[in-house]
């Protein structure tokens, strides 16, 4: 699938891409919204309204920011996430990949629309941090992945030829901004949350496994 002779630059996405997206699927639709209720004494129905209001940001910084959510909502956003911290976890043979990619030797930067506070939670239970060459969040730029300044500003801070990277992400929107920017290898998740059905991606190519990236041991680098 991947000439990895081609490759200079692996980019990779984090919550549906490396992590089981389930966690953060759990977390802002179903947990966030049942204590929001609980501790501001609101009736049931008002779940369906945090829920809207959430979703209506989709796609844009706010949705990535936890302080954002902290001020709009009054609560702990980070308390909250540490109380179901124990689903969050790799997806499949996300180590085994990264793995792989340390003894190939691209360089391997996590580009991922988390912010800080999400990424002190999350690097330390998952140990991706040890696999990494470089950490990017959108909050860092100030721009999410889906707009085309999110990938001039990265290119800034952590230089790439487009066409000799390989980016991987569980976003369709975020694929094509990609894409867009130039981005020549570019690849999906078929099932980015493990509670959730596989999806195919009527623009790009989707992973099941990364054991589908890995050359046989035969074939030159």
């Amino acid at each position: 699938m991947i000439d990895w002779r081609d490759i200079d630059t692996v980019l990779l996405d984090m919550d549906g891409t490396l992590l089981d997206l389930h966690f953060d699927s759990h977390f802002w639709l179903e947990h966030l919204p049942r204590r929001y209720v609980e501790l501001h004494h609101l009736d049931e129905a008002t779940q369906d309204v945090v829920r809207e209001r959430i979703l209506r940001e989709q796609g844009t910084l706010d949705w990535y920011s936890l302080a954002y959510w902290e001020r709009e909502l009054g609560v702990d956003i980070l308390a909250l996430k540490r109380e179901v911290q124990h689903l969050i976890g790799l997806r499949s043979d996300a180590l085994d990949f990264l793995a792989w990619l340390r003894s190939a030797h691209p360089r391997v930067v996590l580009a991922t629309n988390a912010d800080r506070a999400s990424l002190s939670l999350k690097l330390p239970l998952t140990g991706l941090e040890a696999y990494l060459d470089a950490i990017v969040s959108s909050a860092d730029l100030g721009v999410p992945k889906e707009e085309q300044a999110f990938w001039f500003a990265l290119q800034e801070v952590e230089p790439f030829d487009p066409q000799r990277t390989l980016f991987i992400d569980d976003n369709p929107s975020v694929l094509e901004s990609a894409r867009e920017f130039g981005i020549r290898h570019l690849l999906g998740i078929k099932q980015p949350d493990s509670r959730r059905p596989e999806r195919e991606l009527e623009e790009f190519i989707a992973l099941d496994r990364f054991a589908a990236l890995l050359p046989d041991r035969d074939a030159p680098m």
